[in-house]
């Protein structure tokens, strides 16, 4: 392959990537972006579409957790490939934090075990394809590892996460940090105009973001919450629960553009993630990037991104919580994380580094 030419390369992600948009979505879309302008030519498809894989020189996949999504376009394709894992640790949240039939199969099963029924569940419930026999034959956990084992190597996007890997399946193959990012094309704040009592939750609301426990936390309080995201499929009924522990100090607003984020961002003083796990939190950076003082959980893979810079809570206890959000608030903004992510966090930075990569193992 000649790596001196532009390299015509695919982008393959769920199936549910835009009807129901995250992290992973902002991702891809930014990744993709940044690589076109570099010349390269990118291409980004759902799992459930059809790809005639002659047209591209290597193919990206994103989320080991989903393994079924990869399967069947790896094995067609037998074009080189890489994977962005992605890979939180759910094991503590779905143990501890579940309720009723699906908290007692949790702690019964393995976390493995628990997500090949959670893959077969997306497929009663909302109809998401399997579009691979081999994941039923193999399995979770050997379908990850099998994709592992065939990759060029993997991009996690911090050290942390890369550890985490290689840990739970003796990961020994290549890899290379792609850190996530900012696009500050959008997201340049000139002069912040906060509101000193306003505090923004950003993410689609779901049990392993925690929205509830941070509106349980500040009921007491004077401070105004907006919450921008939209529920995961799955999860209406801690939508629901959400809704109903709020009192109208909480502002529930759904989904919107990244661009359109800029007037909250510009506005909050403080933004909280007191999520169960996060690889990062994108919201996290970007808010970090319009002045806002930040708060996050002390779990996953954030301290290697925002280190002392910001603020850390438990997400099992309220009380850590609010402690983590009244320090935010009557702390001073600092520029500090926000010349951090010029340096470092940029959609721009990630694909030359993904760019490096895709070079150094072809």
């Amino acid at each position: 392959m000649n790596i001196d030419k532009p390299l015509n390369i695919g982008f393959v992600s769920r199936s549910t990537l835009y009807s129901s948009p995250g992290g992973d979505t902002v991702q891809i879309e930014m990744t993709a972006k940044y690589l076109n302008r570099l010349g390269q030519n990118v291409k980004v498809f759902r799992s459930d579409e059809i790809i005639d894989y002659k047209e591209f020189d290597v193919f990206h996949f994103f989320n080991i957790t989903r393994p079924a999504d990869m399967l069947n376009h790896v094995l067609k394709s037998q074009k080189p490939f890489f994977i962005s894992p992605i890979y939180l640790d759910l094991d503590e949240f779905e143990t501890r934090n579940r309720k009723g039939v699906q908290g007692l199969i949790a702690r019964i099963l393995n976390s493995s075990r628990l997500e090949y029924l959670k893959c077969i569940a997306r497929y009663m419930r909302n109809g998401e394809k399997v579009n691979s026999w081999q994941y039923f034959l193999l399995g979770h956990f050997n379908s990850m590892q099998k994709l592992l084992k065939k990759c060029n190597a993997i991009l996690p996007n911090s050290f942390s996460e890369y550890q985490r890997i290689q840990n739970h399946f003796e990961y020994k193959g290549d890899y290379e940090v792609i850190p996530c990012g900012v696009d500050t094309e959008i997201f340049e704040v000139a002069v912040p105009q906060k509101d000193e009592n306003l505090i923004l939750c950003i993410g689609r609301i779901e049990g392993r973001k925690n929205q509830l426990s941070l509106i349980r936390a500040l009921y007491n309080t004077n401070y105004q919450l907006v919450i921008i995201g939209n529920p995961s499929p799955n999860h209406k009924a801690y939508y629901e629960a959400c809704k109903k522990a709020a009192n109208e100090r909480v502002t529930f607003i759904e989904n919107i553009e990244q661009k359109e984020l800029i007037k909250y961002y510009q506005k909050a003083k403080v933004h909280v993630l007191a999520s169960w796990f996060e690889t990062v939190g994108l919201s996290s950076l970007e808010a970090a990037f319009c002045n806002c003082n930040i708060v996050v959980c002390n779990k996953g893979d954030v301290s290697d991104y925002f280190k002392e810079n910001v603020w850390y809570c438990s997400p099992d206890n309220e009380e850590d919580i609010l402690r983590a959000v009244n320090e935010a608030m009557n702390a001073p903004l600092s520029d500090m994380m926000k010349n951090e992510i010029q340096e470092k966090y940029t959609w721009e930075i990630a694909a030359k580094k993904t760019l490096e990569a895709y070079q150094s193992y072809l």
